[in-house]
C-alpha cells in the first residue's frame, strides 16, 4: 500500500463529504457536489482527472434525453451489469441529500452512450417503482446479485427523517434509522418488494456491504437507536426462480465493528476496507482484507500504509473508491492559518501495478462515506439556478472552458442564508411558515444594489403581500434597504392645472364678433 498527497487545481470547494466515484473503463467521474450545478455545469458531473499526483476536475455532459441529476450526497451507488459476462456496466444510484437537505427516494441509471479523445457523454435516466417502494434516505448500500440468469437489486440499511408527526420544531430535521428491511428491486420491470428478515434486528447505515454472485455480505454499520457499531457479519443469499424469490438470512462469525468504511476491490477475490470509525469522534487507523475462497469470507487485518501526522491527528476522515484498488482521502484543513485549504486530499494505492485492469474494475460494493451530518447539520445549501441546457456543451471546446469562479458565491443566495442582522431562519429548527411552503423557507428578492436574498418570514411579510410581490414583477426592498430606496426614488411629477377651454366670445344678440386683436388680448389675460 502506498499514500501520496494529491494536489487539486480547480474547484476544490466542490468536493465535500458525501460525496461518490463512478470507475467507467478506467475513467473516474466525480459526482455529489456541494451545491446545485451552475450554469458552467449542468449537470454537476465532473471527470476526475488525476495525472502525476495532480487532480483536475473536467466538467462532463449529458445526453440531450437525459433526466436532471440533482447533485446527491450519501447516496447508494453500484454497478450494475446485464450479466455476470458482461463488460459494460451501468451505475445505480438511489437515495442521497440534496444541497437543502431533503432526502430523495428516486433511483437513477447512469450509463455512457458517446465516447472520444475530448469527453465522455452520459445518459441518466429515472427509474420508477411499483411495489413495496422504499422510503427516502441516506447512507444506505444497493448491490446486485445474479441468479439464474436474472440480476436483482439488493437494497438495505439507511436514515431517514423522523415521521411527520414526530417532527416537532426542535428535532424538524432529526433522523431515524430505517426499518431493517431488505428491499429487492427489479430494474427491468421497475418492481419492488420488501422482505423481513428475523436476524436483521436493528437498522444499520454506514455499513460496508459486498455483492458476490448471488450473496451480499453486510460488515459493520452503525445504529443510531442503540448507538453502537455492532461487529456482525450477516449473509443474504437471493435466489431468484422463475417464480418468487428466495432470501435468507445467516449471521457469520468474524465481523469487525466499523462504520463509514471505504471499500475497493484489487482482484476478482480480494477487497480492501479503509478508514471508517470505531467510535463517534474515533477513527479506525487498521486496514482490512476481506478475501474468498471456496465461498467462504475471511476477515483479516493487514499492513497499514505510513499515515501522515496530519491524518492521524484529524478527528474526521472522507473518501471514495475510485476502482482500481485506489482510495481517494480528504481531511479538513489546518483553520488556524487564513491561507489554509479547506481540506487536504490524498489517494491510497492499495493494489500493486501489475495487477490486470479488468479484474482491478470489477466491484458491486456500496462506497460509505464520513456522516458528519450526524453531529453538524448541513449549511452550504443555495438556490436552485439551473439555466443552461445539457446539448450547449456539445461543441468542440475543452473542458478546462469551466470558471471556477460560479461555483465561489455559494453562500450569496441561498434558502439556508443568514439574510439579515435579525434572521432567525435556522435549518436544524425551521418550521413552515405560509401555507405556500412547502419544503423550504419562502425567500423573496431585494432589489437594491446589486440585489440579495432575504426570508420572508425575517421581513414579517404578510401571506398576502408574499403572493402579490412574487407573481409580479414588482421592485421589493428589505427592512434594511427600504429607507435608501425611498430616497433615491425620483419625485412624483405634478400634473399641471387644467385650463378653462377657450370660448367664441361675442355679445350676445349684437352680433358683434371679436377680432383677432382682442381674442390674442383675453387669451393672455386668461392665462
Amino acid at each position: 500500500m502506498s499514500l501520496q498527497m494529491i494536489t487539486v487545481s480547480n474547484n476544490t470547494a466542490l468536493i465535500q463529504p458525501g460525496f461518490s466515484l463512478m470507475n467507467f473503463d478506467g475513467q473516474v467521474f466525480f459526482f455529489g457536489q456541494k451545491g446545485w450545478p451552475k450554469r458552467s455545469c449542468p449537470t454537476g458531473v465532473f471527470h476526475f482527472d488525476v495525472k502525476h499526483n495532480h487532480l483536475k476536475l473536467k466538467p462532463a455532459v449529458f445526453s440531450k434525453d437525459s433526466c436532471y441529476l440533482p447533485p446527491l450526497r450519501y447516496p447508494a451507488t453500484c454497478i450494475f451489469r446485464g450479466s455476470l459476462e458482461s463488460e459494460k456496466h451501468q451505475y445505480i444510484i438511489h437515495g442521497g441529500k440534496t444541497p437543502n437537505n431533503e432526502l430523495s427516494d428516486k433511483i437513477y441509471v447512469m450509463s455512457v452512450v458517446g465516447k472520444n479523445n475530448k469527453k465522455v457523454t452520459f445518459c441518466c435516466t429515472e427509474k420508477d417503482l411499483v411495489g413495496d417502494v422504499p422510503e427516502a434516505r441516506y447512507g444506505h448500500s444497493i448491490d446486485v446479485v445474479y441468479s439464474r440468469g436474472r440480476s436483482m437489486g439488493v437494497l438495505f440499511g439507511g436514515r431517514s427523517y423522523m415521521p411527520s408527526a414526530q417532527r416537532i420544531t426542535e428535532k424538524w430535521n432529526s433522523v431515524a434509522d430505517c426499518l431493517p428491511h431488505v428491499f429487492l428491486v427489479d430494474f427491468e420491470f421497475g418492481c419492488s418488494t420488501s422482505y423481513i428478515l428475523p436476524e436483521l434486528q436493528d437498522g444499520l447505515s454506514f455499513h460496508v456491504s459486498i455483492a458476490r454472485n448471488d450473496t451480499i455480505y453486510i460488515l459493520g454499520g452503525h445504529s443510531l437507536a442503540n448507538n453502537i457499531r455492532p461487529g456482525n457479519l450477516y449473509s443474504i443469499k437471493v435466489d431468484l426462480p422463475l417464480g418468487s424469490p428466495a432470501v435468507n438470512c445467516t449471521v457469520l462469525p468474524g465481523g469487525i465493528s466499523v462504520s463509514s468504511a471505504i471499500l475497493t476491490q484489487t482482484n476478482n477475490d480480494e477487497f480492501v476496507i479503509v478508514g471508517g470509525y470505531q467510535l463517534e469522534n474515533q477513527k479506525r487507523m487498521v486496514c482490512n482484507i476481506v478475501s474468498f475462497v471456496d465461498n467462504k469470507i475471511e476477515i483479516r487485518e493487514m499492513e497499514t500504509p505510513d499515515w501522515t501526522p496530519d491524518i492521524k491527528h484529524s478527528k474526521i476522515w472522507f473518501g471514495s473508491n475510485m476502482g482500481n484498488g485506489n482510495v481517494f482521502l480528504g481531511i479538513p484543513g489546518d483553520n488556524k492559518q487564513a491561507s489554509s485549504e479547506a481540506f487536504y486530499f490524498y489517494m491510497l494505492k492499495c493494489a500493486e501495478d501489475d495487477v490486470n485492469e479488468d479484474q482491478k474494475t470489477l466491484t458491486n460494493s456500496q462506497t460509505s462515506t464520513e456522516d458528519p451530518g450526524d453531529s453538524t447539520p448541513f449549511e452550504d445549501s443555495e438556490e436552485f439556478c439551473f439555466s443552461a441546457e445539457a446539448n450547449s456543451f456539445d461543441g468542440d471546446d475543452e473542458f478546462d472552458t469551466y470558471n471556477e469562479d460560479d461555483e465561489e458565491d455559494e453562500s450569496e443566495t441561498g434558502y439556508w442564508i443568514t439574510c439579515c442582522a435579525t434572521c432567525d431562519v435556522d435549518i436544524n429548527t425551521w418550521v413552515p411558515f405560509y401555507s405556500t411552503e412547502l419544503n423550504k423557507p419562502a425567500m423573496i428578492y431585494c432589489s437594491h444594489g446589486d440585489g440579495h436574498w432575504v426570508h420572508a418570514q425575517c421581513m414579517d411579510l404578510a401571506e398576502r403581500t408574499l403572493i402579490h410581490l412574487s407573481e409580479g414583477s414588482n421592485k421589493y426592498y428589505c427592512n434594511e434597504h427600504v429607507k435608501i430606496a425611498r430616497a433615491l426614488q425620483t419625485p412624483k411629477r405634478d400634473l399641471p392645472l387644467k385650463k378653462p377651454p377657450l370660448k367664441s366670445l361675442h355679445k350676445k344678440g349684437s352680433g358683434k364678433i371679436f377680432t383677432p386683436a382682442k381674442k390674442s388680448f383675453l387669451r393672455r389675460l386668461f392665462d
